[in-house]
C-alpha cells in the first residue's frame, strides 16, 4: 500500500514541468559532495570578486530554496503554497554579521515581517535567530557568567531591547515568534532571555517559542525544567523541536577543548532523544505547543500516529509541522491535504548576504544519510508519473 508521502502528484502540485527537471538536476548535484565543495569555493571567490553569477545563482539554487530578495518578493510563493494549504514563515536569512547597524537592521526586517504576518492568515509564525540581534561572543561570554566591560554590558542591554520590540510586537499583533536555537556555547544566554520572553508574553498563550536541538542529549531534561517553571509561574511554553544544525562544529568543538561532546553518541539516539520529546509535549499540550521541524518521514508518522491515539485534532493549533522551503515536498503538501498544520520556512534575502545559508543546504543535503537520494527518488518517480500521462 502507498504510504502518505509517497504521493508525489500531491507532492509536486505546484510545480511546472521545467521547476521539476531544475530541482532533479539540483539534487542529482547536491548528491555528489565533490562537486558541492569546489561549487562552494567557486562561488564564494566568484561573489568577492563581484564576478556576475548572482543571476545564475538566482536561477537556480537561490529560486529553489528562497523566496526572494526581499519580503514583498515572497508573495507570490506564499500566496501559491497557501492555495495548498501549506503556510509560510519569512526567514530573513542574512547570516553572520558583526556590527550594531547590522542588527539593527535585522530588527527592523524581523518586525517588518511581524507585520506582514499579522495581515496574512498565510504567515503564523515570524523568525529571528539571536545572533541576528547581538555578537556571538557576547552571547558566549554571558553563559559563561563572565563580567562584562561598561562597553559590553551596554552593548547586551541592547541585545535586551531588541529582543523586547520583537517579542512585544509579536504579542500585540497575535504573531507567534520561533527564535532557532544555535551552538552550545552561546546557547545559554540565548535560552536565559527567551524564558523571559516567554514569563512575560506567553501568559495567555504560547506566543514566544524557543528551539530545542535534540541532537543534544541534555535537552529533553532542559525542557522538562522549563515546563516546571511554566507550571509554578503560570506560563506557556513554545518550543521548536529539531535534530539540530551544527554536529561537527559542536564535535570539533569539544574535541578540541576538552570536554565530553553535547551531541548523543549516535544517529539512533538523536532519533529516540526526538521522538520521546514529541511524546512528552504531547502528553502536556494544557502547558505546551509544539513546532516540529523534520524531514524525517518515520519522525512524522509517528507524530501522526500519536495524535491519532490520543485523538488530538489534526488542525490543534498546539501541534504544527515544519520543513524547508525546497525540501520533503512530499512530507508537506500531503500533511496539508489531509488538514494539519504544516508551514515551510521561506528563506530570503540578498543573493550575496544569503549565500551562507544556501550553502549549508547543500552541505547538510550531502551530509545527511538519505537525504538526498529521498528527494532525488520522488522526482524520479512525478517526472515518470507526468511523462505516462502525456
Amino acid at each position: 500500500m502507498e504510504k502518505l508521502f509517497d504521493n508525489t502528484q500531491v507532492a509536486f502540485s505546484l510545480k511546472s514541468d521545467t521547476e521539476l527537471d531544475r530541482a532533479y538536476f539540483l539534487f542529482k548535484m547536491i548528491a555528489n559532495q565533490p562537486l558541492v565543495r569546489i561549487g562552494t569555493a567557486v562561488t564564494n571567490f566568484a561573489l568577492k570578486a563581484h564576478l556576475p553569477v548572482e543571476g545564475l545563482i538566482r536561477a537556480t539554487v537561490f529560486d529553489h530554496f528562497c523566496g526572494g530578495v526581499n519580503e514583498e518578493d515572497c508573495l507570490s510563493v506564499v500566496d501559491k503554497m497557501y492555495t495548498k494549504g501549506v503556510s509560510s514563515v519569512l526567514d530573513y536569512s542574512v547570516e553572520g554579521k558583526e556590527e550594531e547597524d547590522q542588527f539593527d537592521a535585522a530588527l527592523k526586517m524581523t518586525l517588518k515581517t511581524i507585520e506582514f504576518a499579522k495581515e496574512r492568515m498565510a504567515i503564523p509564525f515570524a523568525v529571528f535567530k539571536p545572533t541576528g540581534l547581538g555578537r556571538f561572543e557576547l552571547y558566549e561570554k554571558k553563559g559563561n557568567n563572565e563580567i562584562f566591560t561598561t562597553l559590553e554590558q551596554a552593548e547586551w542591554d541592547r541585545v535586551l531591547d531588541r529582543f523586547e520590540q520583537v517579542c512585544k510586537r509579536g504579542h500585540e499583533r497575535d504573531v507567534a515568534l520561533l527564535i532557532d536555537g544555535e551552538e552550545s556555547w552561546m546557547q545559554d544566554a540565548a535560552d536565559e532571555i527567551v524564558t523571559n520572553m516567554m514569563r512575560k508574553y506567553n501568559k495567555e498563550k504560547a506566543i514566544v517559542f524557543n528551539t530545542l536541538q535534540l541532537y543534544r542529549w541534555d535537552r529533553l531534561d532542559y525542557l522538562k525544567k522549563i515546563h516546571q517553571i511554566a507550571e509554578q509561574e503560570n506560563f506557556y511554553v513554545g518550543m521548536k523541536i529539531v535534530r539540530g544544525a551544527y554536529m561537527e562544529k559542536e564535535n570539533a568543538r569539544a574535541i578540541e577543548k576538552g570536554y565530553a561532546t553535547p551531541i548523543c553518541e549516535s544517529k539512533a539516539a538523536t532519533d529516540i532523544n526526538y521522538d520521546t520529546t514529541v511524546k512528552y509535549m504531547l502528553e502536556h499540550l494544557d502547558r505546551l505547543s509544539v513546532f516540529a521541524g523534520t524531514h524525517n518521514e518515520e519522525s512524522t508518522y509517528k507524530l501522526m500516529d500519536l495524535m491519532k491515539a490520543k485523538a488530538i485534532a489534526p488542525d490543534s493549533q498546539h501541534i504544527w509541522f515544519g520543513q524547508l522551503y525546497g525540501m520533503s515536498d512530499n512530507i508537506s503538501y500531503n500533511l496539508a491535504r489531509d488538514g494539519y498544520n504544516v508551514a515551510k520556512y521561506l528563506p530570503f534575502g540578498p543573493v550575496k548576504d544569503v549565500m551562507p545559508y544556501l550553502i549549508r543546504r547543500a552541505e547538510e543535503n550531502t551530509s545527511v544519510a538519505g537525504q538526498t537520494s529521498r528527494e532525488l527518488e520522488m522526482l524520479k518517480k512525478e517526472r515518470k508519473r507526468r511523462k505516462k500521462q502525456s
